[in-house]
């Protein structure tokens, strides 16, 4: 079972492509400059992902290391961690919430998560339970996962985000006089925000808790929906459950500078020769952690890492 710290979850102990920088001005001047700029910086191998625990860390991080050789960027995905489903004891429903920090962060677009994506990374949200009963496996009708869909969608819209990360921890099912997980909310829910985002815009899983229990329902089912998904236990290997193609699946998990840097050296390996897609990495901090990163990035791109403040 996972643990908290810092609001996210590590293992017990018992566990033992990059896009091409944007060029828009470039472009303008010389489309064949553009190309060549993008060509300088593509990197070829699984998607490198990275969670932020921004009530400690800046999203900025996420865009200092790059890679030695041909200097693309390491991490592809970033993703805020984290929002949350809270839920409204007077109106009885599930409403998106940010604390201070996801408020600034988010408030402060331009600064915080434009950058990294002017660098080629997608930049995710993470909803998350919040210990009050309401979560994604437990609206009481369509309508009402519909809604929180609504909510969600126009925060990727607002915030010019990529997309959405799907986190069913700490919600507490039942507290507050809230129902226990059913087998069509999540269905409804994720179905609904993938209609409302389109298809150029992705939604993860993050693979635990009773929602990732419940991917079908009535016979159809959202694993395809989802672009991506993760082993949600760092310091372990595990393949999600999610999308049917290897591609888009992370059974690597690591936690940036606590899980060992052999076992992130094995892991990055065997993604590659497992032909696994994507590689996940938790709690990137302001440290200058280059050769602790390099230590997978060897292994998935043939390249040390590098960090420029």
């Amino acid at each position: 079972m996972p643990k908290q710290i810092i609001g996210r979850r590590t293992v017990l102990s018992m566990f033992g492509a990059g896009a091409a920088v944007a060029a828009t001005g470039v472009a303008a001047i010389n489309p064949a400059l553009a190309t060549a700029a993008s060509a300088a910086t593509a990197k070829s191998g699984p998607t490198s992902v990275v969670y932020v625990e921004v009530n400690s860390n800046s999203m900025l991080n996420a865009g200092k290391y790059t890679l030695t050789n041909g200097g693309a960027q390491v991490f592809d995905v970033a993703v805020i961690f984290a929002a949350n489903i809270n839920y409204n004891t007077s109106t009885q429903k599930a409403y998106l919430h940010f604390n201070d920090q996801v408020t600034a962060v988010l408030n402060d677009a331009a600064n915080q998560i434009k950058p990294l994506q002017d660098k080629g990374i997608k930049v995710l949200l993470s909803v998350l339970g919040n210990h009050q009963g309401a979560g994604f496996a437990n609206f009481p009708n369509q309508a009402a996962a519909e809604a929180f869909a609504t909510e969600l969608a126009n925060a990727v819209t607002s915030y010019g985000l990529d997309g959405i990360d799907f986190d069913d921890e700490y919600t507490e099912y039942g507290n507050n006089g809230t129902g226990q997980p059913n087998d069509s909310s999540f269905y409804y829910l994720v179905s609904a925000l993938r209609s409302k985002l389109g298809s150029s815009k992705l939604i993860t899983l993050y693979d635990i808790g009773p929602s990732a229990d419940r991917l079908s329902y009535n016979g159809n089912s959202i694993a395809d929906t989802f672009n991506y998904s993760w082993n949600p236990y760092y310091g372990t290997w595990s393949d999600p459950r999610g999308p049917s193609s290897k591609s888009k699946r992370s059974p690597a998990a690591i936690e940036i500078n606590s899980t060992s840097s052999s076992t992130a050296a094995s892991y990055a390996q065997r993604t590659v020769d497992e032909g696994y897609g994507v590689y996940l990495t938790y709690n990137l901090t302001a440290t200058n952690s280059a050769s602790y990163i390099s230590s997978f990035t060897q292994k998935l791109y043939g390249s040390s890492a590098k960090y420029t403040a």
